[in-house]
C-alpha cells in the first residue's frame, strides 16, 4: 500500500497554550471575517508582502475590541526543519490572525485570512491550503508575538510586539515593506500616505464591529 503523507503537521513544541474561556461564537467569527475582508485598510491582494503587518494589525484591533485572538503560523519543512516540504507562492512561512471558537463538540480554531480564502478557515485547512508539498508545520502563538528570530526557532525566543514593529505594521498597511531596500526608499516619499494610514488604523480600533449600522 502506498504511504499517504498528510500535507501539514501541528508543531506542539513551538506552540503557545490556549484557554477555552478565550472563545467566541462562530457567528461572531464570521462577522469579524466579513468586516476585515471588506475593509479598505487591508490590502488582501498583496499576497507576497506584509502578512506579518496584516496579522498584527488585525490582532491589535481585536485586542482593542476585547476579542480574544491568537496568531496562526505555517512554515515550510525546508525552512523550519531543513528537509523536504514547501509552501505555495514560494513562501518560507505565512501568518494570519486566528480566533478560538465555541463549538458543540468543544473548541475550534479559525483563521482570518482573506489573502488565501474568501471564508473563515479551520486552522488545519488554512495550513493545508497554503502547503504546496509535504510537509509544512503549523502552530499557534499568542498575538503579541510579532516575528520569529533569525537562526534556531524555539518556543520562547520570538520577538514581541514593540514600537519598531508597530511602525512596520503601519507601513505594511500603507503597502510599503519597510524592511526591504525598496520599501526603505519609499519611506522618504510616502510620509503622507503613512500618516493617513496611521490615522485610519487608530480610528478603526475605536469602532464597535457588533453595533447596529
Amino acid at each position: 500500500m502506498d504511504e499517504i503523507l498528510v500535507p501539514t503537521l501541528f508543531d506542539y513544541s513551538l506552540s503557545d497554550p490556549v484557554h477555552p474561556d478565550q472563545s467566541i461564537s462562530y457567528e461572531q467569527a464570521e462577522h469579524l471575517f466579513s468586516f476585515f475582508q471588506n475593509h479598505p485598510l487591508f490590502k488582501w491582494n498583496d499576497v507576497h508582502n506584509n502578512c506579518e503587518a496584516r496579522a498584527d494589525a488585525l490582532c491589535i484591533v481585536l485586542d482593542a475590541w476585547g476579542v480574544p485572538n491568537f496568531k496562526s503560523w505555517v512554515f515550510s519543512g525546508a525552512f523550519l526543519r531543513n528537509h523536504i516540504g514547501g509552501l505555495k507562492q514560494l513562501w518560507n512561512y505565512h501568518v494570519a490572525a486566528m480566533l478560538q471558537v465555541k463549538e458543540e463538540s468543544g473548541t475550534g480554531f479559525y483563521v482570518i485570512d482573506p489573502a488565501t480564502a474568501d471564508h473563515l478557515q479551520p486552522l488545519y485547512r488554512w495550513a493545508e491550503r497554503v502547503t504546496d508539498y509535504p510537509h509544512s508545520y503549523h502552530l499557534i502563538k499568542t498575538s503579541d508575538q510579532y516575528i520569529f528570530p533569525g537562526g534556531i526557532i524555539t518556543k520562547d525566543n520570538w520577538h514581541k510586539r514593540d514600537k519598531q514593529n508597530r511602525k512596520w505594521v503601519i507601513q505594511g498597511l500603507a503597502g510599503i515593506n519597510g524592511v526591504s531596500p525598496v520599501g526603505k526608499a519609499q519611506l522618504c516619499f510616502q510620509k503622507k500616505r503613512i500618516r493617513i494610514t496611521s490615522e485610519r488604523f487608530n480610528a478603526l480600533q475605536k469602532l464597535n464591529p457588533f453595533s447596529a449600522p
